[in-house]
């Protein structure tokens, strides 16, 4: 529900007069009990009207009402102009609504929102198993140091694991899981994607400030991973709101790189172009004005000959929206999927799970760090079938608390399509074995779930799957973001069995058959 806030309007009004203010206001407003009905039916038609105006209509089913009125109403508050003082709502003079329209607003929520959510139970308890995979841990663990992993990547060619942390290092792992400080950067990094086929070379993504404030701190950086390992990073572009992950191509086909990359800020981000001129500067053009991009793929998805892009954005206005080329050094905009701004989107692949030719989409949503941190019905797995035309439709999802991301591979070799997920946010107090979920796919759109025992070696907040032995099977890394007591932790009474301190595990897989992946990764 993060977006744009409005400036405030009323800092250099006395608070005694402000506090003055609001009693008339509070006074002319109020509503006799005989006018209770027509004011929530007012509210539902109000809220249809102005609620949709940053992102999709969020239904009061969605959150219980507790959350509603002391976490995500006053949130929304703010992006229309109305102003919260001592838990008395007024409109500013930017406001296109009143203060009695916005309490009719926030009386049909009260009405309507559940006093609490009930949570689905699996119709198959889950299987506590390894599901054909073991365990393996780094060599070396720094015990004065918390694990905060920010970023993996498994590079198939070096059977090299790339990770950074929140401490801004920047690490590369071998066989034996041992950890190598490649580069200490100005801030963590959170993108890393190769940009040359022999994985010689890396555009690196620096968000600037970890925590979600309003600060255009990031950086893109190109990265040399050949010999000389210790080589100086080269500077593209700077100044960017948060950036979570950067692409580059030739995207306007004169030969030099470009780059697309999430700037996905706090009240202040967007989607940007850099666009590299022939004198090698570097021109930025927004393609949306937003924050809360968090995830690209590229491809040429028109079959034009062009480089395409789809985003993931995640807060307010969330779904997935797809920037077909337009050879004119600009983009072209189509959205396939729309969430409520209440999901909490993580993550999303193009997968063609039923093998027709077709990418589907495989989507996960459970960030629950935000104005309603409570566990949520509709947090999980989803698969949304390509129906043609980049038409999608709903053909499975698996409830998991707090999902964060999941990644579709072969990992049984039976020609198939299985998943592996993570949850940073999941029911750590009565489930802690959702944190990770083994989704093997035992026949179309049918899966059934493992949950592998790794809980206790930390909670996982980042995940690649690649082939790091070269044995033809996909593995999985996970990465550790130890850190729960200040802020991250949603359920009270609970102490973090998690172990604190190592970075990753690598749950190597044993089966035999050669991967598939089939996907846009």
């Amino acid at each position: 529900m993060k977006k744009t806030s409005a400036v405030a309007t009323l800092k250099s009004i006395a608070p005694a007069a402000l506090v003055l203010m609001i009693m008339a206001q509070s006074c002319r407003q109020s509503s006799s009990p005989q006018n209770t009905a027509p004011a929530i039916a007012d509210g539902q038609t109000l809220a249809k009207k102005y609620c949709v105006s940053c992102h999709q209509f969020p239904d009061p089913s969605l959150i219980d009402k507790k959350s509603w009125v002391n976490g995500v109403l006053p949130a929304m508050a703010k992006q229309l102009h109305i102003q919260n003082y001592m838990g008395q709502y007024f409109a500013d003079q930017g406001s296109t609504l009143s203060t009695a329209e916005w309490m009719k607003i926030v009386e049909w929520y009260k009405s309507k929102a559940p006093d609490s959510l009930v949570i689905p139970k699996p119709a198959v308890q889950p299987l506590a198993d390894w599901a054909g995979f073991t365990l393996e841990r780094p060599t070396q663990v720094n015990q004065q140091m918390p694990a905060m992993t920010t970023m993996l990547t498994i590079d198939p060619a070096s059977h090299l694991i790339y990770s950074a942390d929140a401490a801004n290092n920047f690490y590369s792992w071998d066989a034996r899981l041992k950890p190598t400080l490649l580069h200490t950067f100005d801030s963590p990094v959170t993108g890393f994607e190769f940009t040359s086929s022999n994985h010689q070379q890396a555009v690196v993504t620096c968000i600037g400030q970890m925590k979600p404030v309003d600060v255009s701190k990031g950086k893109i950086y190109l990265l040399n991973l050949g010999i000389s390992e210790k080589s100086v990073p080269i500077a593209v572009a700077d100044s960017l709101p948060r950036p979570v992950q950067t692409i580059q191509a030739d995207f306007n086909k004169d030969g030099l790189p470009d780059y697309v990359v999430c700037g996905f800020g706090h009240d202040r981000g967007g989607l940007y172009y850099i666009e590299q001129q022939a004198d090698h500067h570097f021109k930025k053009k927004v393609m949306r004005p937003i924050p809360g991009g968090t995830q690209l793929i590229q491809g040429d998805f028109n079959h034009d000959g062009w480089q395409d892009v789809m985003c993931l954005f995640a807060q307010a206005d969330e779904g997935i929206w797809m920037y077909l080329n337009d050879h004119r050094g600009g983009f072209t905009e189509q959205n396939l999927l729309h969430f409520p701004p209440i999901y909490g989107s993580g993550s999303f692949q193009l997968v063609d799970f039923n093998h027709d030719g077709k990418p589907d989409i495989l989507y996960t949503c459970g960030d629950n760090s935000d104005y309603s941190k409570v566990l949520k019905p509709y947090h999980g797995v989803y698969i949304f079938l390509n129906q043609g035309n980049w038409k999608f439709k709903q053909s499975y999802f698996y409830h998991i608390d707090g999902a964060t991301k999941a990644i579709a591979a072969d990992f049984d070799g039976d020609g198939d399509f299985d998943i592996a997920a993570i949850a940073f946010f999941t029911d750590f107090k009565y489930h802690p074995a959702e944190g990770f979920t083994y989704l093997e796919q035992t026949g179309d759109n049918k899966f059934t779930a493992h949950q592998i025992p790794v809980y206790k070696y930390g909670r996982w907040i980042t995940m690649d799957v690649n082939d790091i032995d070269g044995d033809g099977n996909p593995d999985i890394v996970l990465g550790n973001f130890s850190i729960g007591q200040r802020g991250l932790l949603n359920q009270k009474g609970f102490t973090p069995e998690w172990d604190m301190h190592e970075p990753l595990i690598v749950l190597r897989n044993q089966h035999k058959k050669q991967i598939n992946s089939g996907s846009y990764k």
